[in-house]
């Protein structure tokens, strides 16, 4: 299963195991089962609310959930994503650490959520 370290200044750390292999629920979804406060509104990837900063835990590299059209959208317009980062990704699999917690889907990974 793995772990989630929900991290916020104002709160304390919250370790949360998420259900291994179910990779349905969204960040927002795990954390709203478990009384942590991320900000949300719509739910749907459009207003960016629920920006997270998504670190791994493990030594080994991330793996990377695809960011949906209206999730890449929203980070360039917030100011979290090039168009330079979006190309690499493409082409390189990379990650990137800003996502959207109602966008997110848990794969099995030790992530660090910062919100």
């Amino acid at each position: 299963m793995p772990d989630i370290l929900f991290s916020h200044p104002s709160y304390k750390n919250k370790t949360v195991y998420a259900t291994a292999g179910s990779h349905t629920e969204t960040v927002l979804q795990i954390a709203r089962e478990n009384k942590i406060p991320i900000n949300f509104k719509c739910q749907d990837g459009k207003c960016g609310k629920c920006l997270v900063k998504v670190t791994s835990l493990a030594d080994k590299e991330r793996m990377a959930g695809p960011l949906t059209d209206k999730e890449r959208t929203v980070l360039v317009e917030l100011g979290k994503l090039t168009q330079e980062q979006i190309d690499t990704m493409l082409v390189d699999d990379f990650p990137c650490e800003w996502r959207l917690a109602c966008q997110i889907i848990v794969r099995d990974e030790d992530l660090m959520v910062e919100y």
